[in-house]
């Protein structure tokens, strides 16, 4: 196992160097044009701010101490000028993270938060990706020694820290990524790879099912009981919000405190498929408030938190209690040995709490998947090919790749025969199906087809 750990990471830096070395093309010109308009409306709205009441109330409060990037002090701007009492931390801090300030209505806070939020993509992904652009072409690093969950890292740029939730910077950035003439941009990620990884771990039957059987969907079946709603009224927004505020952090560790506040921070003014507010809904049960005191074992009877809570007791002890006896094994384990096995030839003998012995394994393993595809791919099987498409990128769970429209059909056949077909077979631990999903990009990076 720890030979075939060893050739992994030495063939990945081999096809990683040459994904360097490939680089992905830059559209200077617009890199350039789009450097001077977040300048420029940096600069403008910063002067709108700069002279309204509230930034002089600021600065009386504050005086020579005044920062805009504070948030302990804006934290004071918004509750004694804006008169808007923030959400509490466990340690009663008021809270001053996007979540919490978007909750404020006021034109003040709008355009700070843009403000900060344009600073960061300027200093971070514009100007970065503008340094180590040469000829046209950017050739970040990618590294497979620095991580400690055995994941890749990149650097000089960060290519896999550009944006993509938030719909503006999404635009801004990626727009400056460009195929090759005649080519297209394909990305090709694999879908829920550490679920279905931690699957192969823990091998919970019921956690098995939901990978196996198409028309199940535990997202979507989480949604309904966490908002109380049936299942034929979930959005495809309230599930979004039960993945990623509620599944995946408890996937990963979290507890039902802070997915509580996550979700109904998340569900204010969403509705069902019937058009009615997930808080109306919940209301007419009775449950009116968050209900999170800060203390972890006791949320408000009657509260939103009271029953997330019994919805956490529900998911470990009965929906998956296979998966839960799995973690405690796992980390008692670790505790007498001192270290973990992967199921790909690694053991991880850092000091780690409970939550990192989980997830350490699963997320190392989940990108190992990847590696060994990428591996494939850029050694073996497209060098023998003739085609001409190249792999430009990487990030976790994807692969990019600059591709001649002409070969766009057969390249997608050779990625999907690698990363589902061949992996499962050079991998007999791997007990579930897998799944590639595939985007293409003709203009940019950020323009779909």
């Amino acid at each position: 196992m720890l030979n075939g750990g060893y050739q992994l990471l030495h063939h990945g830096a081999r096809a990683l160097s040459r994904v360097e070395r490939n680089g992905i093309r830059i559209d200077v010109g617009y890199l350039d044009d789009a450097i001077v308009r977040t300048e420029s409306l940096i600069a403008e709205l910063a002067g709108e701010i700069g002279g309204s009441p509230v930034m002089r109330g600021w600065r009386r409060r504050f005086e020579s101490a005044t920062k805009l990037g504070s948030r302990p002090q804006l934290a004071w701007v918004v509750e004694n000028i804006l008169e808007h009492t923030l959400p509490r931390t466990a340690k009663d801090q008021p809270k001053t993270d996007e979540i919490a300030l978007s909750a404020v209505n006021h034109p003040f806070i709008k355009a700070y938060l843009r403000i900060i939020k344009l600073r960061k993509t300027m200093s971070t992904y514009l100007l970065g990706i503008r340094r180590e652009t040469v000829d046209g072409f950017l050739h970040p690093f990618f590294n497979l020694h620095t991580v400690t969950t055995y994941r890749s890292s990149s650097d000089s740029p960060n290519f896999q820290n550009f944006p993509v939730r938030d719909p503006e910077l999404k635009k801004l950035v990626r727009r400056a990524f460009i195929p090759r003439k005649g080519n297209v941009l394909l990305e090709v990620d694999y879908g829920g790879i550490e679920v279905r990884v931690a699957a192969c771990y823990h091998q919970d039957p019921v956690m098995l099912e939901y990978i196996k059987d198409p028309t199940k969907d535990l997202h979507r079946d989480m949604a309904a009981q966490c908002y109380k709603i049936p299942v034929g009224e979930v959005t495809k927004e309230s599930r979004y919000h039960s993945k990623n505020k509620w599944v995946f952090p408890q996937f990963y560790g979290s507890w039902y405190g802070a997915c509580a506040e996550s979700l109904w921070d998340a569900i204010q003014g969403v509705e069902t498929k019937s058009g009615a507010l997930i808080t109306d809904i919940l209301e007419g049960q009775g449950i009116y408030e968050l209900g999170l005191n800060g203390f972890r074992d006791d949320p408000d009877p009657g509260s939103f938190a009271a029953h997330i809570k019994e919805v956490e007791n529900h998911f470990w002890d009965k929906r998956f209690r296979v998966y839960k006896a799995w973690k405690d094994q796992w980390f008692a384990d670790y505790q007498e040995l001192g270290y973990l096995e992967t199921l790909t030839g690694f053991v991880c003998r850092a000091l780690m709490n409970s939550r990192e012995a989980i997830n350490y394994p699963v997320q190392g393993s989940a990108f190992h998947c990847l590696l060994w595809s990428l591996i494939r791919l850029v050694l073996h099987d497209l060098p023998r090919s003739g085609l001409k498409a190249l792999v430009v990128g990487q990030v976790h769970d994807s692969i990019v790749n600059d591709v001649p429209e002409r070969e766009e059909d057969q390249y997608k056949a050779m990625l999907q025969e690698i990363m589902v077909e061949k992996l499962m077979e050079a991998w007999k631990w791997i007990i579930v199906p897998l799944e590639v999903d595939f985007s293409t990009y003709p203009i940019s990076w950020e323009c779909e087809r």
